[in-house]
């Protein structure tokens, strides 16, 4: 179960890298447009880790 959890978390956080970082780093809009790419990325990033945190420790008190 928990390799389950870890192999989804670990695609979700490689498709926020590839499709959220990518638009930061590469775009050529303006640097405004850039931060608020950024600051969704980094808000996304931090949901994910919550999320986490919270999915293992329900899977190790459902034993």
């Amino acid at each position: 179960m928990r390799f389950i959890i870890h192999t989804v978390f670990i695609v979700l956080i490689a498709l926020v890298t590839l499709f959220g970082l990518g638009p930061v780093l590469l775009a050529d809009g303006s640097m405004q447009e850039r931060t608020i790419t950024a600051a969704i990325v980094v808000l996304i990033y931090i949901i994910l880790a919550v999320l986490y945190g919270k999915v293992i420790l329900w899977s190790r008190n459902r034993k």
